[in-house]
């Protein structure tokens, strides 16, 4: 076993030393705030490049974004780089997307979703007369939870019990008892609309029908920040932020598996064990790894009395995907940047996907056309697609070795009778994730997409702390914790770090 840096890194006038498992969004956003604290940082990460889900791959003059397509809350990361000494426009092309997302019925009929108030009030009224009342209610209380939700409590520590005791008198009042669904349903009741304003949970890995209305507040997150694109790929967003660490004297490793997180007797981290035996010593250890993953394979068992395998074993988990990413040799210019496509069924296709966990033979699918904004991630002429479909986690019985290609089929038969004609003849470029690359590429338990599913006794202190409660020095941001997945949810989950992480000046 060969073994470096496996001291106390506090020692001979050393800054204290963080290790960060993990250079997805979370890892990266902690690494640049540990580095502004004083922490001497090594980010650590089993693939070839940063990003995590965000990681980006290039096949036959193509350019494909892995995972998160959009921003939406873009101060999150000016912040970022202002800790750094930078400002993000100096590195960063961001783009309002117009629509936000098209969101396509069965029958052919459409919504599209903007950022205008002017313009989302008629377009409710052509979609859905009658509406607009109940839907501007909606967008009322949106702006009140979003207010409780995402301004005061996304960015702070539920350490313990008492802490989630103050806020349930807001939750209460926010109705945070209801579904998104439900709440959706108590201002409208054309069915269609009710669909185009309950969505948003699937992009964070929950279930309409029951993560927790909390949600709802994403509707008004959008509308107050916008939706954008990176030029250049959501890639490009996390290669900056690993050239921040860099720039303060951090490392970013690559192709460093990470198999143990080191504890001592006393029950603290001490460091990491990677794949081929090396051992880096630290301070502190932060995980950005899926947090049951985390758990279950990184912390010793009997260092954990919380987290333990039968209490992890019966979470819930969020749904798995299926992402499908390809090229044209064609252009689809009525095609916008986001479409939503609904299948012909909604709750009993959500209920297979989340309840029944098996494959249905419909779908609803989310359908990526970067090109609609960025040409460069295409050859000339040419148009870079992917399309998402929520599937079941390896919970279910999917025998994805033999179903991939069959199911990537039915879905380019679907596109090809509905917004991409002729698509099977115009490909020049496929490749194909399922479950099982979310689990032995990216160490998702059970190849989920978002880890924990975000119901209401799975969030905020029922969800892993992110000051471990089982190990100290140990410390988790991603979706699996506090606030939850989504780039908003997984980079506030690094400004909490703020509140929980010792000063560097504590370990001199």
């Amino acid at each position: 076993m060969r073994q470096t840096d496996d001291a106390p890194a506090a020692v001979g006038g050393q800054r204290p030393h963080a290790v960060v498992i993990g250079a997805g969004f979370g890892g990266l956003a902690a690494g640049i705030r540990l580095g502004a604290r004083g922490y001497r940082v090594t980010v650590l990460d089993r693939l070839d490049g940063p990003g995590g889900r965000a990681h980006v791959h290039q096949q036959d003059g193509f350019t494909f974004d892995a995972g998160p397509t959009i921003v939406t809350a873009p101060f999150l990361f000016r912040e970022l780089w202002e800790l750094a000494g930078r400002r993000l426009e100096d590195d960063i092309d961001l783009r309002l997307t117009d629509p936000f997302y098209r969101v396509r019925f069965e029958d052919g009929s459409y919504f599209d979703y903007t950022g205008d108030p002017e313009r989302m009030r008629a377009e409710v009224e052509r979609f859905a007369p009658g509406e607009v009342d109940g839907y501007e209610r909606y967008m009322a209380i949106s702006e009140r939870i979003f207010r409780t939700g995402f301004e005061e409590l996304s960015n702070k520590p539920f350490n313990t019990f008492t802490d989630m005791l103050r806020v349930v008198p807001d939750l209460v009042r926010l109705k945070s008892y209801y579904s998104v669904y439900g709440l959706v349903s108590k201002y409208v009741k054309d069915e269609r609309l009710r669909q185009v304003l309950s969505f948003h949970p699937l992009l964070i890995g929950g279930n309409p029908f029951s993560v927790t209305s909390v949600y709802c507040l994403i509707e008004y997150l959008e509308q107050h920040w916008g939706v954008h694109y990176v030029m250049g790929g959501t890639g490009r967003l996390a290669q900056g932020m690993a050239d921040l660490i860099a720039g303060q004297g951090g490392e970013v490793r690559y192709n460093a598996d990470v198999e143990a997180i080191t504890v001592d007797d006393r029950g603290r981290a001490t460091g990491v064990e990677l794949a081929s035996g090396e051992r880096l010593g630290a301070d502190i250890v932060v995980s950005n790894a899926d947090a049951a993953w985390t758990y279950r394979n990184l912390v010793p068992a009997r260092a954990r009395r919380r987290w333990t395998d039968r209490r992890l074993d019966r979470a819930r988990y969020s749904m798995g995907l299926f992402v499908w990413y390809f090229g044209t040799r064609r252009q689809y210019p009525e095609v916008p940047h986001h479409t939503i496509l609904m299948g012909p069924r909604y709750k009993e296709l959500i209920q297979d996907i989340f309840e029944r966990k098996v494959l249905a033979d419909d779908f609803s699918l989310y359908l990526h056309r970067p090109t609609a904004t960025d040409p460069s991630m295409a050859p000339e002429g040419c148009d870079a697609f992917y399309v998402l479909s929520p599937v079941p986690h390896l919970g279910g019985n999917v025998d994805w070795e033999t179903q991939a290609e069959p199911y990537r089929r039915a879905i380019s038969q679907y596109l090809s009778e509905t917004v991409l004609p002729g698509l099977e003849a115009e490909l020049v470029t496929s490749s194909v994730a399922t479950p099982l690359d979310f689990r032995y590429r990216l160490k998702s338990w059970l190849g989920t997409g978002f880890s924990l599913e975000p119901v209401l006794r799975q969030s905020a202190w029922f969800r892993p702390h992110n000051r471990s409660e089982d190990v100290e020095n140990l410390f988790l941001v991603g979706a699996g914790t506090h606030p939850g997945a989504g780039l908003p949810g997984v980079v506030s989950s690094a400004r909490i770090l703020d509140e929980v992480v010792p000063d560097a000046h504590t370990f001199a």
